[in-house]
């Protein structure tokens, strides 16, 4: 959620002429980005500049997918598919401030490891930066963690498929610009996706709807994580962006984290799952896809999207054997018809506009 990436090399963004100022959040491409679990990144399909090249020093391609391409895609669906089956796990002993810390943690040290992540980063973006651990990480983990105490893996994946819809929303507010014709029925069209995918779970306890609103939150704070993003990854490079975002939210999380510590119980299961959870979806899957757009461009990288919640959903019926009625199953198909019609009518806007 969780977790697309601007992926250029550090470039200074300019203000344009007669371009309105709008502080962190500047030319904002909604519906562009991926959405995890819990640690996905903001990406635009129009990233990348003539020669420009991403933080891993490949060059982006055109054409058919090599069979490389497709196990990127693949392993990238997968790692942040799964970020949802292991919360599940992880949720069942600790608290939920335990896990994202521990998530954090481990994702943190892992990526530490890779030279491009530890770039540094001008003091004037740090607190943009520590804005974004807040809204990307330290907030929405804990409320997945806190949500998936009440519902399922598979579900909390199928609402997370609505990330790139509050992205648009977000971005249509930030920059004071009502969607396009194309853009505004996708939202509409996702944002009933949403109510059809939740509507069995909001007919049953309290506690479940509450759920629901906490999975709700957590995505709405990944829209404002995906815009808040961009620009810093354009200057910095998207590894470094991350890299430092996960170190101010573990730097928000760990008082909370610590502090109910005490109220958690320990299974050797819950916290092998939360080291997966930080080392593959919170460290090695962006990796991965900052490879994977290097290679194929951020456009068609951006498949991994509707990948996702076929993972959270398969995942969750095979190892927990959790039940997805025909209801939800619909809603989650509408939810990613509306994500796409909203993000290729932003593309054919931004064509439009150019000509």
């Amino acid at each position: 959620m969780n977790e697309q990436v601007r992926l250029a090399t550090p470039q200074p963004v300019r203000k344009a002429a007669g371009e309105p100022h709008m502080g962190w959040v500047r030319r904002l491409a909604p519906a562009d980005a991926i959405a995890s679990t819990g640690g996905r990144s903001a990406l635009s399909p129009n990233a990348r500049q003539p020669g420009a090249r991403v933080a891993t020093g490949l060059t982006a391609r055109t054409g058919t997918f090599a069979v490389t391409d497709l196990l990127l895609v693949l392993a990238v669906a997968v790692m942040w598919g799964s970020s949802f089956l292991f919360i599940r796990i992880s949720a069942a002993a600790f608290q939920p401030p335990v896990v994202a810390f521990l998530r954090i943690g481990f994702g943190a040290a892992v990526l530490g490891l890779f030279p491009a992540a530890r770039r540094r980063v001008p003091r004037a973006d740090w607190p943009a930066i520590a804005l974004l651990g807040l809204v990307w990480m330290a907030l929405p983990f804990v409320l997945f963690a806190a949500a998936e105490r009440q519902i399922n893996s598979s579900l909390a994946g199928m609402i997370n498929a609505a990330a790139p819809l509050f992205t648009a929303l977000v971005a249509a507010v930030a920059a004071r610009h009502p969607p396009g014709g194309r853009q505004t029925a996708g939202l509409l069209l996702g944002f009933a996706g949403v109510v059809i995918l939740s509507w069995p779970a909001l007919g049953h306890a309290h506690a479940t709807a509450l759920a629901v609103g906490l999975v709700l939150a957590a995505t709405a704070l990944y829209g404002v994580a995906f815009n808040l993003a961009p620009p810093l990854e354009r200057r910095n490079g998207a590894l470094a962006v991350v890299w430092w975002a996960q170190l101010a939210a573990l730097a928000v999380i760990a008082p909370f984290g610590l502090a109910s510590a005490g109220a958690s119980s320990f299974t050797w299961a819950s916290l092998l799952a939360a080291a997966a959870l930080g080392i593959i979806g919170t460290a090695l899957a962006f990796v991965a896809f900052t490879t994977l757009v290097g290679r194929v461009g951020s456009t068609r990288g951006s498949v991994t999207t509707y990948l996702l919640p076929l993972v959270a959903i398969g995942l969750g019926a095979t190892i927990r054997g959790e039940t997805i009625t025909a209801l939800p199953a619909t809603g989650t198909i509408v939810v990613l018809a509306g994500a796409y019609l909203t993000a290729t009518g932003h593309r054919r806007a931004r064509r439009m506009s150019a000509r």
